[in-house]
Formats: C-alpha cells, sequence, structure tokens
C-alpha cells in the first residue's frame, strides 16, 4: 500500500514540471510571455510583404503555447519569452513543364526566434526556424493561402516548442 501512494504522489508532483505533450516546463516558471513577432520579410531579395502574416503568426505560437503547457500568457515579465522577426515568405517555382511553365510552386517562411528562460538563461537561443508548403502552379496564393498558413503556422511552432519546452 505504501508503495501505492508514493507512485501516486511521485506521479502528482512531477506532472507540475511534465506534460503529456512533451514539454519539460522549467522548474518555478508559471507565466510565458510571447512579444509580436514584427514581419520583416520584406527586407530579404526575393521575399514579400504579408499583411498581416505578423499577427496571425503571433496568434499561432501564443496558442499553440496555452494548448500544450500549463503556463499562463503574460504581456509584462514572463518567466519564459518568445520574440522574433518574420525574415522569409517567398513564392518559388518549384517544377516545369515541358513548356517551360511552372508546374509547382512553394510558399516558403522563415522565423528567427529569439527565447529567454529568466529563470535558467542557459536555456536561452537564437535561432531561424523555417518550412514550406508547395501547391499546384495554375491555382493562386489566394485560394490557397488559409490552408497553406496551418501548415507553415503548425509545424514552425511545433519547432519551436520542441526546441524551448520538449529538449528531446
Amino acid at each position: 500500500m505504501r508503495n501505492v501512494v508514493f507512485l501516486m504522489l511521485l506521479l502528482c508532483t512531477s506532472c507540475k514540471y511534465y506534460s503529456f505533450t512533451g514539454a519539460s516546463i522549467p522548474e518555478g516558471a508559471e507565466t510565458v510571455q510571447v512579444n509580436f513577432f514584427v514581419n520583416d520579410a520584406a527586407n530579404e531579395i526575393g521575399s514579400v510583404f504579408e499583411p498581416g502574416l505578423d499577427r496571425d503568426f503571433t496568434n499561432a505560437i501564443q496558442e499553440m503555447l496555452l494548448n500544450q503547457t500549463n503556463l499562463q500568457l503574460t504581456s509584462v515579465n514572463g518567466h519564459l519569452i518568445y520574440e522574433g522577426e518574420i525574415v522569409e515568405y517567398r513564392i518559388s517555382p518549384m517544377t516545369a513543364t515541358a513548356n517551360e511553365t511552372a508546374a509547382q510552386n512553394r510558399l516558403s517562411m522563415a522565423v528567427n526566434v529569439r527565447y529567454f528562460n529568466t529563470l535558467n538563461a542557459d536555456d536561452d537561443f537564437e535561432k531561424r526556424f523555417s518550412f514550406f508548403y508547395d501547391y499546384e502552379a495554375l491555382l493562386q496564393i489566394q485560394a490557397v493561402q488559409a490552408d497553406a498558413h496551418e501548415v507553415l503556422f503548425e509545424r514552425i511552432t511545433q519547432d519551436i516548442f520542441n526546441e524551448s519546452l520538449a529538449k528531446w
């Protein structure tokens, strides 16, 4: 009986710092701050500025952290802080047809992220995360943009999560 009580106690206390999503929340961390991700994509040659992309990506990171951790979102003095810039947003032809026209296009997005753990500076990093979405060249980007953003945001935010909190 003592073993069962000990096991239950151990399980309950360890869940405070580990979640079933794979997050390893740093001890003492209760809040997360996600600063606005500025859209600097137009500064990269070949990249374009997409209005609202900065807001949508910032919201995607906030939602991912709230859904996969028990951290509280704050706008100041967070224990964990995410910030950065969208540094690339471009459409490139990927494959060609016999008529030398594009058969498939690729929408690429890259984000520079700075992560700060105010409780343990050894965890801090700055890193670039990127992903892409391929679509038929006959389609206009507006026709696939919602789906593309969903795929891009999900993959990039999950990569950021894995780097900062999953530590696999």
